[in-house]
């Protein structure tokens, strides 16, 4: 669905059900040059499940027009506007890697919005390496080639995720080349890593949130080390932590598990 959001059209993925004001809500947000494909396992479980789901593209990535946030501040506050303009009073936030920091802060800023908060992938300080971030805006390939190798511990997903013998290394750098080549005016890829470079409220942030968190975090991930999470678990007041066997992309690498714990969480503390 479509949502007028600041006077830019947002797409929202609902796993094909209409909104109802009955059920409660999940938003889903995605990271840097990713969309709200990289959620359809659980988007469309929770959809066939009792919740409302909204599994946004950011602004001015592929469906969603508007500017693309430059700083997580911005993305959280447009979150917060697109909830405003669903008419969802309070949500579920969902966010991995960039869309982690973003949850974060949107769930400090507005806590009477937020129900849960699920980090995946999360880290602070979320730093990109000097070379990382002059690749991604200078030879975006090259840097895609190297997010590719950092994010990925598996060779093929398990068959609940994107099905039996599917290359996730090329299905995400296809990914990742459709969206950056969805916004012919801004380069998202060095605008999302910049964002998570410079956010600095982190910890701050952490230490406003209200609702119960949970952290998911994969024992091998390169981009987000679990231990760099330490000093956001050590703010939060209400969290569970859960450490799956796998690296940054937790939603097909470990598809099962993830979701097993992403639903025990939302049944026990709603």
């Amino acid at each position: 669905m479509y949502i007028n959001v600041n006077g830019a059209s947002t797409y929202c993925y609902t796993g094909g059900k209409t909104i109802d004001a009955n059920k409660p809500t999940v938003v889903f947000i995605h990271g840097v040059l990713n969309d709200h494909s990289v959620w359809i396992l659980q988007s469309r479980y929770l959809a066939n499940h009792g919740w409302n789901v909204l599994a946004l593209d950011l602004p001015g990535h592929c469906r969603s027009a508007g500017k693309p946030p430059a700083s997580v501040e911005e993305a959280a506050d447009f979150v917060i506007a697109l909830l405003d303009a669903a008419g969802i009073s309070k949500a579920a936030v969902v966010g991995h890697s960039f869309g982690s920091l973003i949850a974060m802060e949107l769930a400090a800023r507005a806590p009477t919005k937020v129900s849960h908060l699920v980090l995946v992938g999360t880290a602070f300080p979320m730093k990109v390496t000097p070379a990382l971030l002059e690749a991604s805006l200078n030879t975006p390939m090259k840097a895609l080639e190297m997010v590719n190798v950092f994010s990925r511990s598996t060779l093929a997903p398990p068959p609940s995720a994107l099905g039996p013998g599917t290359w996730v290394y090329a299905a995400s750098f296809a990914l990742g080349k459709r969206v950056l080549a969805s916004n012919h005016e801004a380069n998202l890829f060095h605008t999302g890593f910049k964002a998570c470079d410079s956010y600095a409220n982190g910890e701050a942030a952490m230490a406003q949130v209200q609702c119960p968190t949970l952290f998911m975090l994969g024992d091998v991930d390169q981009m987000t080390p679990p231990k760099a999470a330490k000093g956001l678990i050590a703010k939060a007041g209400n969290a569970r932590v859960v450490m799956l066997p796998g690296g940054h992309h937790q939603m097909t690498e470990t598809p099962e598990p993830m979701l097993q714990a992403l639903t025990q969480f939302l049944h026990d503390k709603a």
